[in-house]
């Protein structure tokens, strides 16, 4: 059987915390900010924990070596 590789697209937009959960940055930071409140950039700052099935789910396909 060959090694299963990590998804290069997931390594960049997830991380995995040492308790097994999914971190995810918030959409919609990267460009465009003149059209958004200052409300809306503020609310955007930080990570999100992806909900437990859809985090399995990441760690199961696309992050099999975290």
């Amino acid at each position: 059987m060959p090694k299963l590789k990590t998804k290069s697209g997931a390594k960049k937009r997830f991380k995995v915390t040492g308790t097994g959960k999914v971190l995810y940055a918030h959409r919609g930071k990267r460009h465009g900010m003149i059209k958004r409140t200052k409300k809306q950039i503020r609310q955007l700052r930080g990570t999100n924990t992806l909900f437990k099935t859809d985090g399995d789910n990441i760690i199961k396909y696309f992050l099999p070596n975290a």
